[in-house]
């Protein structure tokens, strides 16, 4: 293992500690490159969109990007370089992007206890590890 890619939703920080926490300890006594990613949706060119003033996207991406580095700083303070990408657009296929860009060959994402509807459309975590071309682990999370 070469390159692990961890992929995290801030709107679930406790989970993400766990997560990245994790990423570390399977990539770090192998010597990889850790890199967080995560995705914020992207509204931009939807009717949605036009009722949120020019450039909140950039604000948002913006501030993930700080998030990103501020959770990296608390989970890992003795990390070396962490790679923090913030990605826009659908999930599964933004984190699978990611993983190409950065080359990794070992991604981590969470997954929480299915409901019905995760089984009928599948959630994000489970559309990873069907698309991927890298070994993938899911990590069932809290809640």
């Amino acid at each position: 293992m070469r390159h692990v890619l961890c992929a995290v939703d801030l709107t679930h920080m406790d989970d993400a500690r766990a997560l990245l926490a994790e990423a570390d300890k399977i990539g770090q006594p192998q010597g990889a490159v850790l890199s967080v990613v995560t995705v914020l949706p992207d509204y931009g060119m939807s009717f949605v969109g036009s009722f949120f003033r020019e450039g909140t996207l950039k604000d948002a991406a913006h501030a993930a990007q700080a998030a990103l580095h501020a959770l990296v700083d608390d989970v890992l303070p003795e990390a070396g370089q962490v790679q923090c990408i913030v990605e826009i657009g659908t999930v599964y296929e933004q984190v699978l992007e990611a993983a190409q860009k950065c080359d990794a060959d070992f991604i981590i994402v969470g997954a929480h206890k299915p409901d019905l509807s995760d089984r009928v459309i599948g959630p994000n975590a489970a559309r990873i590890a069907r698309n991927a071309n890298v070994s993938v682990l899911v990590s069932r999370l809290s809640q």
